[in-house]
């Protein structure tokens, strides 16, 4: 196990660092890999070039790695709670709950637009998360069939996106013009307070998770054998349920919701490992999905320059064939 492990995490925490510099070096203004690095360790002085940097493109390529990195576990922890490789914050409908929240909060203070705190922004994400995960609940307590539970998310997510366009449909003001745009995903426009907020939030929310390997792997086994290991089943899974809803709120609350990665991420990383033990899992599902979301901001802006293509158009070419993959393989037993 550890001849594979260490190579995995070593390869995964190289890419990150790639595509961070990636990241900082290609746009608009393509700025060699050697200027970024003077620039980082202060060495440039107070050039354009710098400006770039500090106040562009690194606030946002932090931010992929952040908000990458929280939706890929949180993706890992709803399937852990749902059982099902399918289940993550984008298909249950989770993220399209916080997403209209946001929207909501936008439009009412649309005049205040300037003075919406990072935290009210997370506070919103995370009601209307919360609100579509008790909805999903609701449904699971009426159907037995995990695919029934599934599509029921779907058609939820479906009604918070369709309250959300016609909040939009009303959102013509001048301050929230780009509305339209972060509904579809983007990690354009970030700033260093969100940075911090975001840090703060997926950072607690990641360490808890991390809290929460063990009683993970017992459940995977069973909901008899966590039991009889001393879990406490209900307080475990409202743990679950409350810590995903955080990662995924914090996501849609800075850059909308962003497609596939919260299903595909952790498949790729239990594929890597060639295990399901959260303990690794976890951070893989995190430095993988830092990687992933880097290096889908960069094709997203870059590849037709000037114009930026929606974050999740990107993410869904990327993710899809790796979902159908699995089902193929779910499907043939492999």
């Amino acid at each position: 196990m550890r001849s594979r492990t260490i190579p995995v995490f070593v390869l995964l925490a190289a890419g990150v660092i790639l595509s961070f510099l990636l990241s900082l070096a290609l746009g608009s203004v393509k700025i060699p890999v050697s200027e970024v690095c003077r620039i980082l360790a202060g060495q440039a002085g107070e050039t354009n070039e710098a400006n770039i940097i500090l106040q562009i493109r690194l606030p946002r390529a932090l931010m992929a790695a952040i908000l990458g990195g929280a939706l890929a576990l949180s993706g890992f922890m709803l399937q852990t709670f749902f059982a099902n490789p399918i289940a993550g914050p984008y298909v249950l409908g989770i993220s399209s709950g916080a997403k209209m929240m946001v929207a909501l909060v936008l439009v009412i203070f649309v005049n205040k637009a300037g003075q919406i705190s990072s935290w009210l922004m997370i506070l919103a994400a995370f009601s209307g998360a919360m609100a579509a995960t008790g909805l999903i609940l609701l449904a699971g307590a009426k159907v037995r069939s995990m695919t029934a539970l599934l599509v029921a998310g779907i058609m939820i997510g479906y009604i918070f996106s369709a309250v959300t366009e016609f909040l939009i449909t009303f959102a013509s003001d001048q301050d929230i013009v780009n509305l339209h745009g972060w509904s579809q995903g983007s990690f354009s426009g970030m700033s260093w307070d969100g940075v911090r907020a975001a840090a703060l939030t997926v950072g607690i929310a990641a360490v808890c998770a991390f809290f929460l390997s063990k009683p993970m792997h017992a459940y995977l086994l069973g909901e008899n054998y966590a039991a009889s290991m001393g879990v406490n089943i209900r307080s475990f899974r409202v743990a679950l349920i409350l810590i995903s809803s955080i990662l995924s709120a914090c996501v849609t609350a800075f850059a909308g919701p962003i497609s596939f990665v919260g299903i595909a991420v952790p498949y790729l990383a239990r594929r890597s490992l060639r295990t399901g033990r959260p303990i690794l899992i976890i951070p893989a599902s995190f430095l993988s999905g830092a990687l992933v979301c880097q290096l889908c901001d960069v094709i997203a802006r870059t590849i037709f320059a000037p114009t930026e293509v929606n974050l999740s158009t990107v993410t869904a070419v990327f993710g899809a064939p790796v979902v159908i993959c699995m089902l193929i393989g779910r499907r043939s037993g492999t």
